[in-house]
């Protein structure tokens, strides 16, 4: 059994110890302090990692229709394992990064729009589930990248996951 010190995981300095996300990371934050996408981290990633992908999403969103179904937040691809993280408001900056930030591309989230993007909750309480990916290989998704994209690509190239659980 690995050691809980060794275990590939993911975190986020904004996260508050009851495990709340900050409204500035979602619609509902003041003008210029909404939509900005929380800092996150990771550590113990598995040898062999030849890039992360992240996904998150609102895993309690409500379909006017029925059961729950898992909305998508954000997508990042080719994260290069010599990252440790991401910054805070990250999301929309990745041309600006350059460096190890180059290759980094973010797809389009369930209200069809590329980057970070927090729904406005009509009930609070909602799970968001950030979930990294360790892959054996870089990925190509051309140019629209979605999570179901990603999902089909990377059967059978995950090395790990680690899951981050915050609520709003």
């Amino acid at each position: 059994m690995a050691n809980a010190s060794d275990e590939f995981r993911l975190t986020s300095s904004s996260i508050d110890h009851e495990g709340r996300l900050p409204r500035k990371y979602t619609s509902e934050g003041q003008g210029t302090q909404r939509d900005i996408s929380p800092p996150l981290e990771w550590y113990n990633i598995p040898s062999g990692t030849k890039s992360l992908a992240l996904v998150a999403e609102d895993i309690d969103a409500p379909d006017p229709n029925g059961p729950l179904v898992p909305w998508t937040l954000w997508v990042v691809i080719n994260i290069p394992p010599t990252l440790k993280g991401l910054p805070e408001g990250f999301s929309g900056k990745e041309e600006e990064k350059g460096g190890d930030f180059a290759n980094i591309k973010e797809g389009n989230n369930d209200f069809k729009l590329p980057g970070w993007r927090s729904p406005k909750l009509p009930t609070f309480g909602h799970r968001f589930e950030f979930k990294l990916y360790a892959l054996d290989d870089e990925i190509d998704l051309g140019n629209k990248v979605t999570k179901e994209k990603l999902v089909e690509a990377i059967d059978g190239h995950v090395l790990g996951e680690a899951v981050l659980t915050a609520i709003h």
